[in-house]
């Protein structure tokens, strides 16, 4: 299921600078999928006072992304929050949560950069590249890069560049809230990042893949209703 070999978490600063710019040169900034059935939002929350990483994947369909399946995955966590390496916290239960799916999702929509990134690589990046799964970084904030004034109407948009280079757009999601910052992260192009980003926000802010990885991570009282209504349903189906 990986296209790059496992590597270790337990790594100096400098090493995880080094690991981020090799395998940024193995990022495809191309759209390399088929059909979507399946898309999939990742996200962590932290237990025991930050000790215990919990790392959640929610699996929608789509388009009506509908919930599927969800998975919970707990690791102690290994550094601190650092900008820029914040895969490196949070992959190791990511991953783990990814080994016990059951369903594959063709498309990650990742809470945090894609190329939006100093060394051009996100978690969004480092997601798609150890899964081989086509993923998308949508940020509630920025990283690097500039842009000018978003409209205030969903769909509006800027370019975020970086050093004359284009990194992903910067994407009001919703009439008269503030916008998100999207990026590609693995085998999709940055322009499709946008559409598919905005065919998953159908109503709110940020993609419903990341409002139920976030309400799962984080034990939300919301979302733990509507899990409890979704077991149920599954338990009666079986």
């Amino acid at each position: 299921m990986s296209s790059i070999n496992p590597h270790s978490w337990n790594l100096t600063l400098d090493e995880m600078k080094t690991l981020q710019r090799q395998l940024a040169e193995r990022v495809a900034l191309t759209d390399q999928f088929n059909t979507l059935r399946f898309v999939a939002g990742t996200d962590v929350g932290f237990e025991d006072k930050g000790a215990i990483t919990r790392g959640a994947i929610a699996i929608l369909t789509f388009p009506e992304l509908e919930l599927v399946e969800y998975q919970i995955a707990r690791v102690p966590t290994n550094i601190p929050y650092i900008p820029g390496f914040l895969s490196f916290r949070e992959c190791p239960a990511l991953l783990q949560a990814f080994s016990q799916l059951q369903h594959k999702p063709d498309l990650l929509l990742c809470d945090g950069q894609g190329i939006a990134h100093p060394r051009r690589f996100g978690i969004a990046c480092h997601l798609g590249l150890l899964t081989d799964i086509p993923s998308i970084g949508v940020a509630k904030s920025r990283l690097i890069g500039k842009y000018n004034e978003v409209g205030n109407n969903k769909g509006d948009w800027q370019p975020l560049t970086h050093r004359q280079e284009t990194l992903g757009a910067v994407v009001r999601t919703r009439t008269n809230t503030k916008p998100v910052f999207i990026s590609p992260g693995h085998k999709v192009s940055w322009q499709t990042a946008i559409n598919l980003t905005l065919e998953c926000t159908p109503r709110y802010r940020l993609p419903e893949t990341t409002r139920w990885a976030d309400g799962i991570a984080s034990n939300k009282p919301a979302f733990m209703k509507k899990l409890a209504d979704y077991n149920q349903k599954i338990f009666n189906l079986a």
